[in-house]
């Protein structure tokens, strides 16, 4: 979806009543929790948390009772992730908040959780510091609840456990409760790094590296998500490896991987798996809007992990790089190889007896081909390193050579065209004109426009490019 379609989208939304706004969250939350137009459901939802967030933070208002768990949940915002999407740590998925939820009002902690929702109903608009006192001891009573719960036990812990949900519940549980354990930590965190990380050179890892030097987030189980929160100030996330380097003072992966800010690397690596999976579902259906950023983020972070780390080509974060370059590469190198057939398929001058009397151009196949040779051109920036080097190069020129021949052919062709075909003629030169557009620039293609112009009107100057 283009930003202008987001945009329409998101003024439509925060039009609506803050009842609706809610109502519409729960059901596209349980759309995402039924596996159910994910896209759709993540596109809107996305929309409507960054209104309600917005209004909450201008207004300043306490939350409802019906929000209660929203309250609950608050400092997970961070790391939650949409169903659907692979899980790494410093992660939780946010399908499983619902079932944790229905599970500590009906057996985790239902006394607390009805006596916090009786003291928020009788809080007056006004009193959001009494909000976030009550949001702590909620948070502290729902760890307390889940440590009870995954501590050591036997039998009988491991049916409770199956009542709270599915495995994948299950296995963001003790996550959740460690993070509500620690939400002062992370608060605090939050206050010490900088909004935005444009740059991550030494003295922005020895700021950060002091800002996480807090004992309660050094913890295996809680520093990936201190790390999460690093990741989402950066502007080039994948360079959250230099803080694992220069805490191993080595680039080898075996001394890196040795030290608990090895998961840093595991961490961008999976990152990096995520956005070429989102490239290749782009790629797949015609969707190129967001390309040019995606094959941005994998080239440089492709680049950055093998140019700063000394990786083995057998080792774990070897293979996991190379399948992930492999991947890239053949999802590429598909699409690539499929645009020089459709340009020939537009532009190609078939004898005018096979064109059918009233044939024309489909102006939407014209502009997804556009779209198609402008991915082609932005691959170029980044062929190297992504190995589609070769195919890139190859079918750029081979598109540039038939563009410009056909385009300058189909010109002379108007001179002498049938009045039955003309119209036909005349779109596949506007096609072509477009084409040379992405491919040579503005000054060609009006300078071929104008040689179109003249050819119609009968007059005999040269199309060519002077």
């Amino acid at each position: 979806m283009s930003q202008t379609s987001i945009e329409r989208l998101r003024e439509y939304l925060a039009q609506l009543p803050p009842q609706s706004q809610a109502l519409l969250m729960r059901e596209f939350e349980r759309a995402l929790e039924r596996g159910q137009d994910t896209a759709v459901a993540t596109l809107v939802l996305e929309q409507l948390r960054k209104i309600v967030r917005k209004s909450e933070a201008e207004e300043a208002l306490p939350p409802r009772t019906d929000d209660l768990s929203r309250l609950l949940f608050q400092v997970l915002e961070p790391f939650l992730v949409e169903a659907g999407t692979p899980v790494r740590a410093g992660q939780i998925r946010r399908s499983s908040l619902q079932p944790i939820w229905q599970w500590l009002g009906r057996d985790g902690a239902s006394a607390k959780v009805n006596e916090f929702e009786a003291a928020l109903a009788r809080m007056p608009a006004d009193s959001a510091g009494q909000v976030e006192a009550l949001a702590q001891k909620l948070q502290a009573v729902a760890a307390d609840a889940i440590f009870e719960l995954t501590g050591p036990g036997g039998g009988d812990k491991s049916r409770a456990l199956a009542r709270v949900g599915p495995p994948n519940v299950i296995e963001d549980l003790y996550s959740i409760g460690a993070v509500l354990q620690v939400r002062d930590a992370i608060a605090t965190l939050n206050e010490k790094l900088p909004r935005t990380l444009r740059a991550f050179g030494d003295p922005q890892i020895a700021s950060v590296t002091s800002a996480l030097n807090i004992p309660a987030l050094q913890t295996p189980q809680m520093l990936p998500f201190a790390l999460s929160i690093v990741v989402q100030r950066m502007t080039a996330p994948w360079q959250i490896i230099r803080l694992a380097v220069k805490i191993a003072a080595s680039d080898d992966e075996i001394r890196v991987a040795a030290t608990p800010y090895g998961i840093a690397v595991t961490m961008a690596l999976h990152d990096l798996s995520c956005v070429a999976a989102i490239l290749r579902m782009d790629i797949k259906r015609g969707h190129f809007d967001n390309v040019a950023g995606n094959l941005k983020t994998l080239h440089d972070g492709v680049r950055g992990l093998r140019t700063e780390l000394d990786l083995r080509n057998d080792s774990a974060w070897g293979k996991q790089l190379t399948s992930i370059r492999a991947d890239i590469s053949n999802a590429l190198q598909s699409e690539i190889d499929s645009v020089p057939g459709r340009v020939r398929r537009i532009l190609r001058q078939r004898p005018e007896k096979d064109i059918p009397p009233g044939a024309r151009i489909d102006s939407t196949e014209v502009e997804e081909t556009v779209a198609l040779i402008d991915f082609v051109a932005t691959c170029r920036n980044y062929a190297s390193e992504l190995a589609i080097n070769e195919v890139t190069l190859r079918t750029y020129s081979d598109l540039q050579q038939y563009v410009e021949r056909s385009t300058e052919q189909l010109v002379q062709s108007l001179r002498a065209a049938d009045h039955k075909v003309r119209t036909y003629r005349q779109q596949q030169v506007q096609a072509a004109i477009r084409f040379c557009q992405v491919l040579f620039g503005d000054d060609y293609a009006s300078l071929m426009s104008r040689a179109a112009e003249n050819a119609l009107t009968g007059e005999r100057k040269s199309s060519r490019a002077g």
